[in-house]
């Protein structure tokens, strides 16, 4: 049965340990830091839970699944290809990214400062506005792992609508 679905919402989320020695990328941008996100990949967290929160969108595999953490082919490799996949698979099942919600907690580095670089680029990646696209930065309030600058954890939710000649809305 096919499904009447004009819009998809979905939600993404991902956890990376810090450690020293370890570049530092948050939605595709190099951030200046003592500490760095550990991965497979380049652990960019942000692209991780918005590639989630697309494939869940279309009711796809996860990322894990997409993209084996034990498979060579995706050591060190840029989160951006990620992206791009569930773009690729979202646009083959009709449905083009409207807007993307996020929440980058971590404790330490403050982000204050790199959030209109990482709004700016996310939106290049996904070819949508700027103002399409929100990232907000908390912190642990030193609870847990995030809280005691051990990890950042980031949470998205993605609206995909179908394609159309006409201007669509949800």
């Amino acid at each position: 049965m096919a499904s009447p679905c004009e819009c998809r919402i979905g939600l993404g989320y991902d956890v990376h340990r810090l450690e020293s020695g370890r570049k530092l990328t948050l939605g595709g941008v190099n951030i200046e830091s003592s500490v760095g996100l550990v991965g497979h990949s380049d652990a960019d967290a942000l692209l991780h839970a918005i590639t989630d929160a697309i494939l869940g969108a279309i009711a796809e595999p996860d990322i894990g699944d997409l993209f084996s953490p034990s498979d060579d082919e995706w050591k060190d490799i840029s989160s951006t290809v990620f992206v791009k996949e569930a773009l690729r698979r979202a646009t083959l099942k009709g449905f083009i990214v409207r807007n993307v919600d996020t929440v980058v907690i971590a404790e330490k580095p403050k982000l204050k400062e790199w959030k209109n670089a990482i709004r700016s680029r996310v939106a290049k990646i996904l070819d949508i506005g700027e103002d399409c696209v929100g990232i907000k930065a908390k912190s642990g309030e030193g609870l847990g792992p995030v809280g005691k600058g051990k990890a950042i954890e980031v949470r998205a939710v993605v609206l995909l609508n179908k394609r159309s000649d006409k201007q669509d809305s949800c």
